[in-house]
């Protein structure tokens, strides 16, 4: 059984989590995920207006870009999904195909007086995801697995494309960024059972190789914003 397969059984039994134990003995050692110290955006919001602001981020399986910033102080939820796609096909089943234009994305809702755009796509870059990978992340691919940022107006537009030429100009990656940067036309919820699954399910094989690692990383990279307690989606759930 591969890792990708793992990845798509809910954890709903005993017998399904003995299942990915044993594949998981064949595994090689847990390395931390890839992350890379970036300077902060040169460019960033105006000053806030508001007390919400929201952002959708693509980048891989929604399970770790959700986990990363569920433990970012100033965000309020972060919900996994789809975007980029229609309504009528934002279905799990449907967007795994590739075929929907959907990718599975994270709608980051934070308080802009706590944290600033450029800072969300700061910890973005550095350790939600590999930002060079064109059309997959990890084990999966696909563009359903692409690197996207849905912004929601023009300064949004603005703030993330600046960063991005800033670094690409600064070449602190091996390989060009291919990021897409595309307007917000809808994003979708996705199933229940997909949300606050790196918490709920943190021995979870493909969790425990490929999403905690990442909330490691925005602890040791960023503790100025790290919270140990996450946000989550469930109604009065508690970590």
């Amino acid at each position: 059984m591969s890792k990708s397969i793992l990845k798509r059984l809910p954890v709903v039994s005993g017998a399904v989590l003995l299942l990915a134990g044993l594949a998981a003995l064949s595994w090689p050692a847990r390395t931390a995920e890839r992350a890379t110290t970036l300077p902060a955006p040169v460019v960033d919001s105006a000053a806030p207006t508001a007390a919400t602001a929201t952002v959708v981020l693509a980048g891989g399986c929604f399970w770790g870009v959700q986990a990363v910033f569920q433990h970012v102080k100033g965000v309020t939820q972060a919900v996994s999904g789809y975007a980029g796609g229609a309504k009528s096909t934002a279905e799990y089943g449907m967007v795994s195909s590739g075929s929907t234009g959907h990718a599975e994305s994270v709608q980051v809702t934070f308080d802009p007086r706590q944290i600033s755009l450029g800072k969300i796509l700061q910890i973005y870059f550095s350790v939600a995801h590999d930002p060079t990978q064109l059309n997959r992340q990890g084990p999966d691919s696909g563009t359903q697995y692409r690197s996207a940022i849905f912004f929601a107006n023009a300064d949004q537009q603005r703030v993330a494309q600046a960063y991005i030429a800033q670094l690409d100009k600064a070449r602190l990656f091996k390989s060009p960024i291919v990021t897409q940067l595309t307007q917000n036309s809808g994003f979708y919820a996705a199933e229940a059972y997909h949300q606050d699954y790196a918490t709920r399910h943190p021995t979870n094989p493909y969790i425990y190789y490929n999403d905690l690692p990442k909330v490691e990383n925005l602890k040791t990279l960023f503790p100025d914003v790290y919270r140990e307690q996450p946000v989550l989606v469930a109604a009065g759930a508690k970590s």
